[in-house]
């Protein structure tokens, strides 16, 4: 387990707020109290879910060229077929999953291929699990084509307190499946679009592990 790059920054900044706090405290306070050991208590909770907000863990994949992995560790909370409104405009199949705060919020490719399509869309901060946070909120898409020529699409949606999106391959770069898509900054969701014919192996409200859980199998 190590830290993901992403949290340095937000990591010293806890560190050092957490500090000044309690700095300020005692300086107000001299004399110590029970208060002042709940205070310190508090503090070392808050620097340590910081930490572990951005916890990166090292896992093996054991995929396939037919298996669609889990993109995001969280709960599923949507299986169902809709009208993929941006980039294919057809029929697919949703599957959506939320990661809660406690979650580990780096994304991972869910399968092989290259990167056909990416945009990033500013929005809203709806909380992540309104069915409107797919359109309305701040999101990214990305489009993988599979050796045969199958298309996944994964989008990243930032929920009501993320407030950054980061995903790192570029249109035309190769991938791999379980290689870092990208991170998500405190609680979000990670949408897949998958094609109608995909033989889903996963159920609703189910904990999902990323790179591990198979989503299902294409045809």
């Amino acid at each position: 387990m190590t830290i993901h790059k992403e949290g340095y920054k937000t990591i010293i900044i806890a560190f050092l707020f957490v500090a000044a706090v309690l700095l300020a405290f005692n300086d107000i306070l001299v004399d110590q109290t029970w208060f002042h050991y709940c205070l310190y208590v508090l503090g070392l909770w808050f620097f340590i879910m910081i930490i572990r907000f951005f916890r990166s863990p090292k896992r093996e994949t054991n995929g396939g060229d037919k298996v669609i992995l889990c993109p995001a560790d969280g709960k599923i909370v949507v299986i169902e077929r809709t009208i993929e409104p941006e980039y294919f405009k057809d029929e697919r199949i949703q599957v959506s999953i939320f990661m809660s705060a406690t979650n580990v919020h780096v994304n991972w490719f869910p399968v092989a291929g290259e990167i056909v399509y990416y945009y990033y869309h500013p929005g809203k901060h709806m909380v992540a699990f309104n069915p409107k946070a797919s359109l309305e909120n701040e999101r990214a898409t990305t489009v993988i084509q599979t050796m045969d020529h199958r298309k996944i699409l994964v989008r990243q949606i930032a929920g009501a307190m993320a407030r950054r999106i980061k995903c790192y391959p570029k249109v035309g770069e190769p991938v791999q499946q379980g290689e870092e898509l990208g991170f998500i900054k405190f609680g979000s969701r990670v949408d897949l679009l998958l094609p109608v014919d995909t033989k889903l192996e996963i159920s609703l409200n189910q904990k999902v592990v990323g790179k591990r859980t198979v989503i299902g199998h294409l045809s």
